[in-house]
């Protein structure tokens, strides 16, 4: 069993800034894949950013040049720094891993409980 515990939510205006925080817990495990995902009312949840442990990141269009993702690997814990917020980044924002453990060949995923960022005004 892998937790995941973000932080960093909040209400922030247009133009504003937030950064975001997962952390990883428990044992014998390793994260290959380090992402992050959002979900607004009455839209699909999508992937926004993703970090490899190697430090490969991809990023949806929507974000490009605004969001960055990073990790401490040596912490397990990632991060989504949201520069130039607007009210479109409105949503329930989801931290994600795919985790290997050790001995195994397959992985598992798993999901943080979720922060809420509003942008408004």
């Amino acid at each position: 069993q892998v937790q995941l515990v973000e932080s960093g939510g909040g209400l922030v205006r247009p133009g504003g800034s937030l950064r975001l925080s997962c952390a990883a817990s428990g044992y014998g495990f390793s994260l290959n894949y380090m992402g992050w995902y959002r979900q607004a009312p009455g839209k699909q949840r999508e992937l926004v950013a993703g970090i490899t442990s190697e430090g490969i990141t991809e990023y949806v269009d929507s974000v490009k040049a605004r969001f960055t993702v990073s990790r401490d690997n040596a912490k397990n814990t990632w991060y989504l720094q949201m520069d130039s917020l607007n009210p479109e980044d409105t949503a329930v924002y989801y931290c994600h891993a795919y985790v290997r453990f050790v001995g195994h060949i397959a992985g598992d995923t798993y999901w943080g409980q979720g922060t809420q960022v509003t942008v408004s005004s």
